[in-house]
C-alpha cells in the first residue's frame, strides 16, 4: 500500500513509518523540515508538508491509500492547534481524493465508565488537561465529516518509547488497563496498531484503542 506519514520524524511517527515499511508499503514522510529527516529506505521518500495548509496536504496525500496525522503542539504551540489543523487536513484529503484517514488522537476522550471519560476525572493531570481537551474538540470535527473514512486511534493513557510485542488488546472508546490496573502500551506496539487498522479497516469512522 501507499501510506503517508504526518509528523514522521515525530516520536510516534516515525515508528509508524518504521512498521510501515517493516511490512513492505510504500511510505511518504511528510515532514516541515525535510532538510532535517535523515531516513532513508528503498521504500521511502519525503515531502514538504505543512498540516495547516490544505495544498501541502493534498500534494502529501495525492495518490495514496491511506494517510496518518502525527500531529502534537511542540516548540511552545498551543493546544488549540490539535482542532486548528482540522479543517486543513479534511480540505487536502478530499482535495487529493483521498479518503482513508487515521488519526493519532490522545487516551482523554476515552471512558473509564459509561459517559465519564478520562480527562472528566479529577485525578487527570493538570499538565496534559489543555491538550486532551483539544484532542476531544478534534475529535469532535472529524465526527462531523461524512465523506472520510477516518478513524481516531487514542492510545493508553501511557505511551512510552519500548518494545515491539506485537501483543496487545483493542477496543472502541474503552480506556484498557491491564491486570494491575495500569494502563499503557509502547510506541512500537501502538505503531503495530495503526498499521493492522490500515491493512485491515475495523473502525471505519470510529475511536479505538490500543493497549495491554
Amino acid at each position: 500500500m501507499k501510506i503517508a506519514v504526518f509528523g514522521a520524524g515525530g516520536r510516534i511517527g516515525s515508528r509508524i513509518v518504521d512498521e510501515a515499511l517493516r511490512r513492505g508499503h510504500d511510505v511518504t514522510a511528510a515532514v516541515r523540515h525535510p532538510e532535517n529527516y535523515t531516513k532513508v529506505h528503498e521504500h521511502l521518500k519525503v515531502a514538504k508538508a505543512d498540516l495547516f495548509n490544505s495544498q501541502d496536504v493534498e500534494t502529501a496525500a495525492f495518490n495514496q491509500d491511506a494517510v496518518v496525522v502525527c500531529y502534537s503542539p511542540t516548540n511552545g504551540a498551543p493546544a488549540s492547534t490539535l482542532t486548528e489543523v482540522v479543517v486543513p487536513i479534511i480540505n487536502g484529503l478530499k482535495q487529493a481524493h483521498t479518503k482513508r484517514l487515521i488519526i493519532v488522537g490522545g487516551a482523554g476522550s476515552l471512558e473509564i465508565a459509561p459517559g465519564v471519560q478520562l480527562v472528566d476525572t479529577p485525578d487527570f493531570p493538570e499538565a496534559y488537561k489543555a491538550v486532551a481537551l483539544a484532542h476531544r474538540e478534534a475529535l469532535k470535527a472529524y465526527q462531523k465529516t461524512t465523506d472520510l473514512d477516518w478513524t481516531f486511534a487514542s492510545p493508553s493513557a501511557e505511551i512510552t518509547p519500548g518494545e515491539r510485542t506485537g501483543k496487545f488488546r483493542t477496543a472502541k472508546n474503552q480506556l484498557l488497563t491491564d491486570a494491575n490496573g495500569k494502563s499503557h502500551i509502547s510506541m512500537e506496539d501502538y505503531a503495530v496498531g495503526i498499521i493492522d487498522e490500515i491493512e485491515n479497516p475495523m473502525h471505519i469512522r470510529e475511536v479505538f484503542t490500543i493497549g495491554y
